[in-house]
């Protein structure tokens, strides 16, 4: 939890999901307290505070985190982007649809980190990133295989069990960016 404010609480400028945002919070204040009960984002969501689960995460600078282990003082500058900056306006992000589309959510609970994840690994593929997760030095100029993105994707868990229509979900965004 946040801890209570007091008058030698520090204060932040946040950058997140295109405004900038004056914040207190201690120096220990995970990011992920400041979104929710600071800001009001509360499509981030808390799993399970150790990064194990993914439900939290974020990105910041075009890369994924997990809001709930960096201090939100470390991303003084930083564009950090929300489930709620996803989308344009009113508009959803392809992403998004796709998710609807494959029917790729079943209680909901890991949608939003779902999402920031696959948004950042449609970044990583157009950028030809090694994936973060084998540390392979090789860049992925060929076309992502399902496995590819499972890999990808394996920071974030879904209790029920909704991976096969992730990973459809991406793999159908994939394909109309190639279109």
């Amino acid at each position: 939890m946040t801890p209570k404010k007091s008058i030698y609480m520090p204060t932040y400028q946040l950058n997140v999901n295109g405004k900038v945002h004056s914040v207190e919070a201690s120096d220990n204040t995970p990011l992920l307290w400041v979104l929710r009960d600071e800001l009001n984002m509360v499509g981030t969501k808390f799993g399970c505070g150790i990064a194990q689960c993914g439900a939290c995460t974020v990105i910041a600078d075009g890369k994924r985190i997990n809001a709930c282990l960096v201090f939100a003082f470390q991303l003084e500058g930083a564009e950090v982007t929300t489930i709620e900056g996803i989308g344009e306006g009113e508009s959803l992000h392809p992403l998004q649809k796709a998710f609807i589309e494959r029917d790729a959510f079943q209680c909901g609970y890991c949608t939003s980190g779902q999402i920031c994840s696959g948004v950042s690994l449609l970044r990583e593929m157009k950028n030809e990133d090694p994936s973060a997760v084998t540390y392979s030095q090789t860049r992925h100029s060929r076309a992502l295989l399902k496995e590819d993105i499972s890999e990808r994707m394996s920071g974030n868990l879904c209790r029920c069990g909704a991976y096969p229509n992730i990973v459809d979900a991406i793999t159908d965004v994939i394909a109309l960016e190639r279109q």
